[in-house]
């Protein structure tokens, strides 16, 4: 798109901090819908027309949402950018603050503002499943903490002299499960409600080795599979797809993952693979046969990890469940 002026936000708990790129005009406004109405209001005293405008600013979680919901609302056009990419596109720097940041901010939405693709508001539901998921893995750290202090406390102690301590860390872990299973319950209320996320959901389910965690956080993490063009993308961000390592003549390594990927979803499309492996016939075979040609055998379960994403992403491409044709060969 034709942006001619590009605004720079740096979103904070209480303020944000604002920067136009073409004047260099800076101001700061209160992270609160009083203050981003303000902001609106200097934004189209300083910039003739703000529809042609984009607003650029780095993904902060609750503190930026309620900016991402006024700018949706006012129908201005929007960038959510990756801190990590606002950094690297900046090469070396010295010194940091607020407007500084917004300033940079402006700068690496001028650099790519004929490139850039403004970013859409989430589905209400997606939001709210965020959130929920988000709660849940929690909840599962905090359970976790109590079962291993009881477990360690309890192969000292005698029962008798602590019965208190046991007990008062048996009812954490008790509510903590019930609260568990109500985020749980939630978060299926809320995919039953809406038709597409019923429907998508039930597509990933019919692959074997993928359960119901994988399925709803790839739900969430792709915004109902409209974020991403292709499995290969989503692939990479999981930082399950190799990449070449070699330069010249001297530097010819083995293709290898990226360290930079999302760890939480990594680690479920391996569990997943493994599940693969151990239920799923073809997969299982695929496995063997790879090892006892001396593949590797990390390598093998990744391509079984990028296997499992391709066939999701097949599924929902289609609209129709995952058809196992191995059970029809003779």
């Amino acid at each position: 798109m034709n942006f001619k002026n590009v605004i720079g936000i740096d979103v904070s708990k209480n303020t944000i901090d604002v920067c136009i790129h073409n004047s260099q005009s800076f101001s700061q406004f209160k992270n609160t819908k009083k203050g981003l109405v303000r902001f609106l209001e200097w934004v189209k005293q300083n910039v003739e027309n703000h529809m042609s405008i984009l607003f650029v600013f780095e993904h902060t979680g609750m503190y930026s949402h309620l900016l991402t919901v006024f700018l949706n609302d006012k129908k201005c056009n929007y960038l959510i950018a990756s801190g990590l990419d606002i950094k690297r596109s900046m090469g070396i720097t010295r010194g940091k603050d607020d407007i500084i940041d917004a300033k940079r901010i402006a700068l690496y939405g001028h650099r790519l503002k004929d490139e850039i693709k403004p970013s859409k508001k989430r589905d209400n539901s997606i939001t709210k499943l965020k959130s929920l998921m988000s709660l849940k893995t929690k909840l599962i750290k905090q359970r976790a903490s109590y079962k291993a202090t009881l477990g360690e406390q309890k192969s000292i102690y005698k029962i008798k002299d602590f019965k208190t301590i046991f007990g008062v860390q048996e009812k954490m872990i008790h509510y903590l499960t019930k609260q568990i299973k109500n985020i749980e319950t939630e978060i299926l209320e809320i995919i039953n409600h809406d038709d597409k996320l019923k429907h998508n959901l039930t597509l990933a389910l019919s692959i074997k080795g993928i359960g119901l965690q994988m399925a709803t956080t790839m739900i969430i993490a792709t915004d109902n599979f409209q974020k991403f063009e292709n499995w290969r993308k989503f692939a990479s961000y999981c930082g399950v797809a190799p990449f070449p390592y070699q330069s010249g003549t001297s530097i010819k390594g083995r293709n290898k993952v990226s360290q930079l990927a999302n760890k939480k979803i990594k680690a479920l499309i391996h569990m997943c693979a493994i599940n693969a492996i151990q239920h799923n016939p073809e997969m299982k075979i695929y496995y063997e046969k790879r090892l006892e040609l001396g593949k590797n055998k990390m390598s093998t379960i990744n391509i079984i990890r990028n296997k499992l994403i391709a066939r999701i992403f097949a599924v929902i491409r289609r609209q129709t469940p995952y058809v196992d044709i191995m059970k029809f060969a003779s």
